[in-house]
């Protein structure tokens, strides 16, 4: 035979194989020396494989009281430890947000010059009033507005717009 059965062993388990797959399988490995060599190996791979399965893995006698051991130590020196932990994660962002506080108090609370003092001072600083500017009449109103000033501004363009 001139086709070598190596590739039959590697695409598929040496348990799976067909009678007859086995049966080429042998026919060409009493001919083939470099095949006979692949199919013993896969053989022999197959029983190690099936020897390791097998066993059952047992832990060191003294494997459970080792960790148990470091599993105490690491509790008792855990409070400290995680402390310093989450202070390394968020001492940066804790920091800063305690600096905000007290530069907005600094500035809320810490009296500095103040220009305008009340309502009074904004009046004053602002020489026009909503009547001046609305009514368009200046210092005439002395503070008195009539209701036809009034309606006449409001409606007016109204009016005018209906005659």
């Amino acid at each position: 035979m001139s086709k070598h059965i190596i590739s039959l062993i590697e695409n598929a388990p040496l348990a799976s194989l067909t009678p007859s797959d086995l049966t080429t399988i042998r026919r060409h490995t009493d001919d083939c020396v470099d095949c006979r060599r692949a199919f013993e190996a896969a053989q022999i791979s197959v029983l190690l494989l099936r020897e390791r399965a097998a066993e059952t893995f047992e832990p060191s006698p003294f494997f459970h009281t080792r960790v148990l051991a470091t599993l105490r130590e690491r509790q008792s020196a855990g409070g400290q430890w995680a402390w310093s932990k989450v202070w390394r994660a968020a001492g940066a962002l804790a920091s800063s947000m305690v600096l905000t506080v007290a530069a907005l108090a600094a500035l809320t609370f810490i009296p500095g010059r103040q220009t305008i003092s009340g309502p009074q001072d904004m009046t004053s600083l602002n020489s026009y009033s909503a009547e001046e500017v609305l009514l368009g009449q200046g210092e005439a109103l002395n503070g008195q507005v009539s209701e036809a000033q009034i309606l006449t501004t409001l409606y007016g363009a109204e009016d005018e717009a209906a005659r």
